[in-house]
């Protein structure tokens, strides 16, 4: 399995347009942060997390030209938001692309993007995409299983994943007791840590370290990073371990 983060920042990116804090300011390019999302590749069969508002510059700065599948944590705008662009992978695939999510996902999904889902086939200029709901158990894609885990995003249900040894846990603020069971005896765990100050939807970074010593990973990498962190100071000071991601990031498991 080959994953790499092609975001790593908070909904409004890093630098944030408009600021000149020392991070948006920033010459080192790990402060420099698109949104959130995570490509997997397993043995052949590509795999995108989230369609995220940078999707299509992300799919440009790593090479990336086809996808099996895209898994959704969630609804929210920043999210989602690049999936009108997923129909270049239909024209020059000449695909259907399968859309995984929640029940709630894949509602707000049909209402954002409702010319998508007209149900009439073949329309040009809109994307193709295949819908297909799923709970808590797991399911597989092109013979690779995925484990939803639940999570918390303030009073919003969502899901992370658990894909062989590597679990991708963003946009949380509470992990459910029984969730912690799906991810023992992980090698790396993406986990959410927004900021430093306390935060009603995300781990802040002191809420994560804890999160993360509680799972256990091998290794564990924060995303979901706002203009609040400096990533040579802040890595600096993490424990044995536990680091911050950042957009490019690669590892194979």
């Amino acid at each position: 399995m080959e994953v790499i983060i092609l975001g790593s920042g908070t909904s409004m990116g890093v630098p944030v347009a408009g600021c000149q804090c020392r991070v948006c300011t920033s010459d080192d390019p790990r402060d420099q942060r698109l949104r959130t999302s995570a490509y997997l590749n397993i043995d052949g069969v590509q795999l995108l997390i989230d369609t995220s508002v940078d999707y299509r510059q992300q799919m440009l700065i790593h090479n990336i030209t086809y996808l099996d599948a895209v898994i959704y944590t969630h609804h929210h705008v920043d999210h989602i938001l690049g999936l009108d662009d997923l129909r270049s992978f239909n024209i020059i695939n000449k695909c259907t692309i399968p859309i995984y999510g929640r029940e709630e996902t894949l509602i707000n999904l049909r209402r954002v993007f409702a010319y998508a889902f007209t149900g009439v086939p073949n329309v040009p200029g809109i994307p193709r995409l295949s819908l297909h709901r799923i709970d808590q158990r797991p399911f597989t894609i092109k013979g690779v299983p995925v484990i939803p885990v639940p999570l918390m995003h303030g009073k919003l249900p969502i899901f992370g994943y658990r894909i062989g040894d590597f679990a991708y846990c963003t946009d949380v603020n509470f992990i459910p007791e029984q969730s912690y069971q799906l991810l023992r005896n992980l090698k790396v765990l993406i986990l959410d840590a927004l900021r430093f100050k306390p935060h009603p939807t995300h781990f802040s970074v002191e809420e994560a370290v804890r999160e993360a010593q509680k799972i256990g990973a091998e290794a564990t990498y924060f995303t979901h990073i706002s203009h609040n962190i400096a990533h040579a100071e802040t890595e600096a000071k993490l424990p044995p371990g536990i680091h911050l991601a950042y957009d490019g990031l690669r590892f194979q498991l």
